[in-house]
C-alpha cells in the first residue's frame, strides 16, 4: 500500500509540475511582472495536493527552470531569473503552495481552499516585493504600484476560480484513495 501512494504521489507531483511549466511560460508584459496563469496553478496545486506535494510540485518546477528549461514567464529560464528582481516572486510560490496546501487540509470546503490562497497570496506578495525592493532599489510604493497592485484583480478571480475547481479535485482524488 505504501508504495502506490508513493508512486501515485510522484504521479501527482509531476502532473502539477508539468501543468505549472506549461501556464506559467506564457505571459502578458505590462512592466518588470507579466501577466500569467503561474498563480492559478499554484493555488490549483495546493488545494488539490495539500501542502507537501504542492511544496514539492512548486519546487520541482523551479528547479527545471532554474536548470535553464524555458518554464518561466516569457519562456526564459536560467539561474539568473530567479536571482534577479522578481525572483522573490518566484521563490514565493513555494510559500503560496505550502500555505494554501495547510488550510485546504486543516479547513476543508473551497472556502477553506480560498482562505489559503489569500494568505498565499499576501506571503507571496510579502517575500516578492521585499526582494524586488532589495535588488532593483525601488521604494516599497514604486515596487507595490508595479509588481502587486495591477495583479490584484485577476488574483481575485483566480482564486475564486481554483477555490471551487481545486475543492472538487480533491475530492475526487480523495475518493479514490
Amino acid at each position: 500500500m505504501t508504495e502506490k501512494v508513493k508512486i501515485r504521489d510522484l504521479t501527482l507531483i509531476a502532473l502539477f509540475s508539468a501543468l505549472l511549466c506549461i501556464i506559467s511560460s506564457f505571459s502578458v508584459p505590462i512592466g518588470p511582472v507579466g501577466i500569467t496563469l503561474a498563480t492559478f496553478g499554484i493555488y490549483l496545486s495546493g488545494a488539490v495536493l495539500g501542502w507537501k506535494r504542492a511544496g514539492a510540485a512548486v519546487a520541482v518546477y523551479l528547479l527545471l527552470g532554474l536548470v535553464g528549461l524555458p518554464v518561466f514567464s516569457g519562456f526564459m529560464g536560467g539561474v539568473q531569473r530567479l536571482a534577479g528582481p522578481t525572483g522573490g516572486y518566484l521563490v514565493g510560490y513555494i510559500l503560496c503552495a505550502v500555505i494554501t496546501g495547510l488550510l485546504s487540509e486543516k479547513i476543508g470546503k473551497a472556502w477553506g481552499a480560498a482562505l489559503g490562497m489569500v494568505l498565499g497570496t499576501v506571503a507571496l506578495y510579502a517575500f516578492g516585493t521585499a526582494w524586488f525592493c532589495i535588488m532593483s532599489g525601488s521604494g516599497l510604493l514604486s515596487a507595490l504600484s508595479v509588481c502587486v497592485i495591477p495583479f490584484l484583480p485577476g488574483d481575485a478571480l483566480k482564486i475564486a476560480l481554483a477555490a471551487v475547481l481545486g475543492s472538487r479535485l480533491a475530492g475526487i482524488l480523495n475518493s479514490k484513495k
